[in-house]
Parts: structure tokens; C-alpha cells; sequence
């Protein structure tokens, strides 16, 4: 059975602040009626990288509580700070999250030994598992066969968070370490994602379509390939129009739609813009979001 897992959004008011109720909302939508089998709190989805290490410390309780162990939990504790990065490993840590995650070091171009102390450090200092995050494209870090290695030799790196495009690497990540999990991060190629023998998916647009990454799951496990496919389709018709609207703008304003509150984004992103509500409202029909 693949795990399919948000990466779970943050809801702000229009002065940046989180909207504890509005998270609470966010979270029992994501366990309830899109039945993921666990969230990926703090990631890029949640605007992990424009709070502060006390609102960041705040999701990851408020989650936690309303959570109440009902699925499981990566806390994503990467930062371009490593002191901000233990404390948040040990806060998650105390609070029970399942495993930490961190994105790769970055802006500055840091040196691989430089970028495995990180991890062996956050490790040492929590006493967690850990799931690295590789995105290149934001981080600028793309690490290749043997420097995976080097960080999943550490038994407590479980496991890589892979959104990266590049399927040849994926597939050599995957033949490579049979025993590690990889959760595959780019939503619009879930199918290629199966294919290639991810042990299961962690992505934003599960905030509202987690059915349908589940639906796509399913009919894979299933031998239905072509009608995993048809699916892929369909959520991409969804996926190409969320980003044309603005993605994560759009994911809020879904579902701000269906009455659950979840604010808006966090300066200096821009707001949802009213003159596009029409649109989202057409989507959530046509989708059954």
C-alpha cells in the first residue's frame, strides 16, 4: 500500500499571522474527506521559509494537537540556519512527530561534506529519523548517486522526499537503495512516479484532490495503468489551471470556497485576486473538489 501524504498549507491573515482555527479546518479536511494517510507539515506548501521559528514552532503544535495521532506525521525542520533547524528537530521530536525532514542547505553554495555535516548533525542532536528533501530547482542542490549514498549509509536516514523531474535519477535512486523509502513530489507525474517504484507521494495539490492521487494509486496496484493515466489526466487538467491562477493562492481560495477558512498567503507572496474567485468556484464544480 503507497502512503500519500499533503504537504500541508498554512493558513495567514492579511498580516501574516497564522489562523489557528483556519489550520485545525485545513488538517481535519485533509484526514477526513481526502483521506491522506499522513501530512508533511512545514514544507515549501506551508511558507515554511517566510515565518519565524515561533509561528513555525506553532504549526507544528497546533497540527499535532488536532492531529491527535490519527495519521502520521513528518516534520519538515530544514533551514539555511542549522541552530534553527536542531531546535525545531527537537521540538518536533518531543511533540511525537513520526520523523523529521529537511530541504538541502542553500542560497550559498555549499560544499557536499558541508551539506552531510547538516544532516548528521540534525540526526545527532534529535535522535529522529530523517527524510531528505531533494528539490533542486529551488535549492539549487542536485546531488547525485553516490552522494545519496554517503547520506542514507546513516540508518536513521530513512528515506529521500524526491521532487525532482529527472525519472533516470529516480529510477537509479530507486534500483540503488530497495530498502529506503522514496516519496515522490511532483503531483502532476504521480503515474511516472509508481512506475518507477516510489513507496508513495507528498504533494500540495493533495490539500484538495487527495482522492484522486488515491484513486491513481489504487488503479496502479490494480494492474489499471491506462486508467490510472485517464486519471493523471484529469487531475493535470486541474493541476495545469491551479497554476495558471496562481498555485498555492488558488489552493487557499479552493478551499476558502468549500467554507473552510484557509486565509491567505504570507507576504511578500500576493494575495488570491478577487477577480479570479469565479474561476476557482468553476473549478471546485467541475473537479467535485
Amino acid at each position: 500500500m503507497k502512503d500519500l501524504f499533503s504537504a500541508l498549507l498554512v493558513p495567514f491573515d492579511e498580516n501574516g499571522n497564522i489562523k489557528e482555527q483556519g489550520l485545525r479546518e485545513v488538517v481535519r479536511q485533509n484526514i477526513d474527506e481526502q483521506k491522506v494517510d499522513g501530512l508533511y507539515v512545514n514544507g515549501s506548501s506551508g511558507e515554511n521559509f517566510m515565518m519565524s521559528t515561533a509561528q513555525k514552532k506553532d504549526v507544528f503544535r497546533i497540527v499535532n494537537e488536532e492531529n491527535n495521532g490519527e495519521v502520521n506525521l513528518i516534520a519538515q525542520v530544514g533551514s539555511i540556519n542549522l541552530e534553527e533547524s536542531i531546535e525545531l528537530g527537537q521540538y518536533a521530536t518531543q511533540l511525537g512527530y513520526d520523523s523529521l525532514s529537511a530541504v538541502t542547505p542553500f542560497y550559498y553554495p555549499f560544499s557536499f561534506e558541508e551539506i552531510k555535516t547538516y544532516y548528521d548533525t540534525i540526526i545527532d542532536k534529535t535522535d529522529n529519523n530523517m527524510i531528505i528533501y531533494a528539490i533542486p530547482a529551488l535549492t539549487g542542490v542536485s546531488m547525485d548517486m553516490e552522494q545519496f549514498d554517503a547520506l542514507l549509509q546513516n540508518e536513521k536516514v530513512i528515506g529521500v522526499k524526491y521532487t525532482d523531474g529527472d525519472l533516470f535519477k529516480l529510477e537509479r535512486l530507486r534500483n540503488r537503495f530497495p530498502d529506503k523509502l522514496i516519496y515522490f513530489g511532483i503531483d502532476e507525474m504521480l503515474v511516472h512516479g509508481l512506475v518507477a517504484g516510489v513507496d508513495g507521494a507528498i504533494g500540495s495539490t493533495y490539500n484538495v484532490n487527495g482522492r484522486n492521487g488515491r484513486q491513481i494509486m489504487n488503479l496502479y496496484e490494480q494492474g489499471k495503468v491506462d486508467e490510472a493515466y485517464q486519471v493523471q489526466h484529469e487531475t493535470n487538467d486541474l493541476i495545469e489551471q491551479l497554476i495558471d491562477l496562481g498555485i498555492y493562492q488558488s489552493l487557499k481560495e479552493v478551499l476558502n470556497t468549500k467554507g473552510i477558512d484557509a486565509g491567505t498567503c504570507k507576504k511578500p507572496m500576493r494575495s488570491f485576486d478577487p477577480n479570479k474567485k469565479e474561476s476557482v468556484e468553476q473549478l471546485v464544480k467541475t473537479h467535485n473538489l
